[in-house]
């Protein structure tokens, strides 16, 4: 066993930057940072505050995947 262990083979470069490029894409899955995001907030905040007073601050547009599902959170105080 303890032989085994010092046997292990080694990873190829190649090996190893397919694992790296895994996790990277994998954290960027997770982040919620779609490209579309600041633009469709930008957008959301012109459109609204024609109608209703808003704090810019305050809204919150998120993505969220759960396995295939994409969800789009949008929040939105609205001032009185």
């Amino acid at each position: 066993m303890l032989l085994d262990f010092f046997r292990k083979k080694r990873k190829s470069s190649a090996e190893q930057a397919k694992e790296r490029l895994q996790i990277i894409l994998a954290h960027e899955r997770v982040s919620n940072k779609a490209p579309f995001l600041d633009d469709l907030r930008k957008d959301l905040i012109k459109v609204i505050a024609k109608y209703v007073e808003i704090d810019p601050d305050q809204i919150d547009v998120k993505l969220q995947k759960d396995n295939a599902i994409e969800i789009l959170e949008i929040n939105i105080p609205i001032n009185k």
